[in-house]
């Protein structure tokens, strides 16, 4: 591979397909299945920047009708744990540290996540950045906003074509 995320492989050969993009979306939903509770539907993914939409439907609603809490939650994470996965490093693994979540009014329609990633520090074996998520109503108002702490780390040695590390080829 060239260094490019696999998920940002079979984006590019997917996005432009008719039904790529949920074709896309299903495979993520296989892989991680929780997320797909919140059938998202991937609309961008490249370094810097992922976007995701789900519907309103009755399963992601609460009590009071509008999109729940925690739905919106699942579209931050999965917004930002792809765009991280696009932008790093191939040396480098990803995952979920903490997240910080402000509700700033009911989601009342289908929603749009927008996840982006502009500054990655120069990574040692391992870092912790901050992935920002807005989520958006149909009208373009922002209804929640996350701040995902993404702790990363420099892969394990992988054997290569002269075998495991440390020992010599055949």
């Amino acid at each position: 591979m060239s260094g490019r995320s696999a998920p940002l492989v079979a984006w590019q050969r997917l996005c432009r397909l008719p039904g790529g993009k949920w074709l896309f979306s299903r495979i993520v939903c296989r892989k991680a299945p929780y997320f797909a509770s919140i059938r998202p539907r991937f609309t961008e993914l490249r370094p810097g920047r992922a976007e995701i939409r789900i519907r309103k439907r009755h399963a992601v609603l609460n009590h009071l009708g509008g999109v729940h809490a925690i739905a919106m939650c699942n579209m931050a994470e999965l917004a930002g744990g792809l765009v991280t996965d696009v932008t790093i490093p191939a040396t480098h693994r990803w995952i979920p540290k903490g997240m910080s979540v402000e509700y700033l009014q009911q989601a009342r329609t289908d929603l749009r996540a927008v996840a982006e990633l502009e500054f990655l520090p120069s990574l040692g074996d391992s870092a912790e950045i901050p992935v920002t998520v807005d989520v958006f109503d149909a009208a373009g108002e922002a209804v929640c906003r996350a701040v995902i702490r993404m702790w990363l780390s420099r892969k394990p040695g992988k054997p290569g074509k002269l075998g495991k590390p440390g020992k010599p080829g055949r």
